[in-house]
């Protein structure tokens, strides 16, 4: 083919396919699978796509809503099963142990050390996403789990005066809240909305090393103590607080409860943060978010991160070692996360930059870390393996389902569900 030949046949490449196109189609694709699918959640996914995209590689969008993340996990292991495995993947916390176990995750040491992850994350980040000593995740964003999210005109409408620190305090407004026509607890009835309820009481009664033994060491002495009658005493209580419409309703939509002033309070983790954000809410102002009665000190966490599965093709490779790069860079870092509600996992970024609730967080995040009372969230992934977790959602939901459930019965119950799942 000559020179003239060549050109006559980019000019006509070029009349079918915007020169954009064929830039993008001369390196990899990656496709990610992930649940970030809410209003707020979708507008910080977004922020990835474009920026993997403006360094001219192809984004293939694999959302899937539903269930936090179980839906999604089905989808995955459909898919590698039957050996198309995306390149990337939202997978968290142990699940990582076990497909890494699988050697079926590529490991992203070269990537890691170029762009100094060791220096950028704290331990507990780091322990969190390797396997056998390799990088096989990238962290994007750390979450805290036991926030109590709070509507300062429903209070006052109400005569609450006093941002609720006790359980006590909590049921008071509850019954202010009920007494003036409010729901006083936005919720949804799906299990792993009940369980974030549910652990955010057993850290509040039983205290981040009790909560530890329960969940991270599923000891029995724990979950079959009293204090574990007084957790499930607590969660009989706080249902009382949540409308009867709740079945199957998802968080957002509970969270879209508080803002539009239906109800006064919510316990959810901060990506609930993001759908006030969405709405155009000021933290301090529009709303509050304060630890979970009994809670303070404690910081319960969930680190969202995006595995990358073995390919063949090295355009695919490039295009993971791109995302796994980027995600970690401060212009990423601080949009995704001013969206989305959580704070930086990096530990070097300017926090002025974010609201309230954010600086509070990493605030509280570094005490934790330094005093031990930093663990992981039972309910969003962190603290086990995914058949242990829906033995306790299923004792979980179950008992709050049924009205006339004793609660000093169910730590038994709780003990015996996660030892068969083991």
């Amino acid at each position: 083919m000559n020179a003239i030949t060549r050109f006559a046949t980019v000019v006509s490449l070029a009349s079918l396919f915007p020169l954009s196109a064929l830039a993008a189609a001369s390196k990899g694709t990656v496709e990610v699978v992930h649940w970030w699918t809410s209003g707020g959640e979708a507008a910080a996914v977004k922020v990835l796509k474009d920026l993997v995209e403006k360094d001219g590689f192809t984004w293939k969008d694999g959302a899937v809503a539903g269930g936090a993340g179980s839906a999604a996990m089905t989808v995955l292991k459909t898919r590698v099963v039957s050996g198309n495995p995306p390149g990337a993947a939202q997978i968290k916390g142990p699940d990582l142990q076990e497909w890494g176990a699988l050697d079926l995750l590529s490991p992203l040491d070269e990537v890691a050390e170029a762009n100094d992850w060791d220096g950028l994350l704290s331990k507990t980040v780091t322990d969190t996403m390797q396997y056998d000593g390799h990088y096989v995740a990238v962290p994007v964003n750390i979450h805290r789990v036991n926030w109590l999210w709070i509507n300062p005109k429903v209070f006052e409408k109400a005569g609450i005066d006093k941002v609720p620190t006790t359980l006590e305090e909590l049921y008071a407004a509850g019954d202010k809240l009920k007494a003036a026509g409010f729901v006083p607890l936005a919720h949804g009835g799906q299990p792993w909305q009940d369980s974030t309820v549910f652990e955010a009481l057993v850290l509040g009664i039983m205290g981040a090393d009790g909560y530890h033994k329960a969940f991270v060491e599923n000891d029995e002495a724990t979950l079959t103590s009293p204090q574990m009658t007084e957790v499930f005493t607590a969660l009989k209580k706080l249902a009382s607080y949540m409308d009867d419409n709740r079945a199957g309703r998802d968080w957002n939509l509970a969270t879209a409860q508080v803002i539009d002033g239906k109800a006064g309070m919510q316990i959810m983790g901060d990506w609930a943060k993001s759908e006030w954000t969405a709405a155009g809410k000021v933290a301090g102002e529009d709303y509050q978010c304060v630890p979970m009665p009994g809670t303070a000190g404690s910081y319960t966490y969930n680190i969202d991160s995006i595995a990358m599965f073995k390919l063949k093709d090295e355009g695919d490779i490039a295009a993971q070692h791109a995302l796994a790069r980027i995600a970690l860079e401060p212009e990423f870092q601080y949009v995704f996360n001013q969206n989305k509600g959580s704070i930086p996992v990096r530990s070097d970024l300017d926090m002025s930059k974010f609201d309230s609730c954010a600086q509070a967080s990493m605030k509280d995040f570094k005490e934790a870390d330094q005093n031990g009372k930093l663990e992981p969230s039972m309910a969003h992934s962190m603290a086990t393996n995914l058949a242990v977790q829906g033995a306790i959602f299923d004792v979980v939901t179950n008992f709050m389902s049924e009205k006339n459930a004793d609660p000093s019965k169910v730590g038994a119950q709780l003990y015996a569900a996660i030892k068969s799942a083991q």
